[in-house]
């Protein structure tokens, strides 16, 4: 007899992202009459800046029975949606690359994930440009990475829950663009990932709250 399948794991479908539509538009992306812009096969849910700021949820196919309806404060929902059809962006993003989530309390948020079904792949101790000690957690969500950066010394006071830092989008041409976005886009320069480089918008210029990198594709694989 057969084992059973073992079960599919979690896929990104969509990000709620709280930005305006037209802001985002401005910014060089497509966005449809519906206020959705679709990159690769992730659907960016532009639900206005009163919904919070960045990344304020998402929803995810192949949730484990009995999934909690939130990652440690992070809204997620169930979904059955197909992945996306891609669109054409001006400034020549084509896919989610990664999203970062702060929290104050890695194992509580750790242990929230496993109710929705995520395992941490990797971890990374890095020092921030400030001298400050954090840790990074990978989980591999479908076609995109979760980044969780938590402090390197869990606080006496821990903030409850999830809080949005920003978004890593993969762009094949950064100079496709810097031509684009002009000056809205910061200088590139090579990325913790060998074979990447990387450049930040300068998102609060261009009337956005979500912070935003554009990377290259990870190198192919031989």
């Amino acid at each position: 007899m057969d084992a059973p399948a073992p079960p599919l794991a979690p896929e990104v479908v969509a990000l709620r992202i709280a930005e305006a539509p037209e802001t985002w538009a401005a910014a060089g992306f497509a966005v449809d009459t519906d206020g959705r812009s679709r990159l690769g096969g992730v659907t960016l849910e532009l639900v206005g800046t009163e919904a919070g700021e960045g990344v304020v949820g998402w929803s995810l196919r192949h949730l484990p029975e009995g999934a909690a309806d939130a990652l440690d404060g992070f809204p997620t929902a169930a979904s059955g949606a197909p992945p996306a059809e891609p669109e054409t962006h001006p400034c020549g993003a084509t896919a989610v690359d990664h999203i970062v989530l702060l929290t104050d309390d890695l194992q509580r948020t750790i242990e929230a994930a496993a109710r929705v079904g995520l395992t941490p792949r990797r971890w990374r101790d890095h020092v921030l440009a400030d001298g400050t000690p954090v840790r990074q957690t990978f989980f591999v969500v479908g076609s995109l990475v979760l980044e969780l950066v938590a402090p390197g010394q869990r606080p006496d006071r821990p903030r409850p829950g999830l809080r949005s830092f920003g978004v890593a989008l993969v762009c094949p041409d950064l100079d496709l663009a810097r031509a684009a976005l002009g000056p809205h886009l910061g200088e590139d320069r090579p990325a913790v990932q060998a074979g990447r480089r990387i450049a930040t918008v300068r998102h609060r210029d261009l009337g956005l709250r979500t912070p935003i990198a554009l990377m290259t594709p990870r190198p192919a694989r031989v």
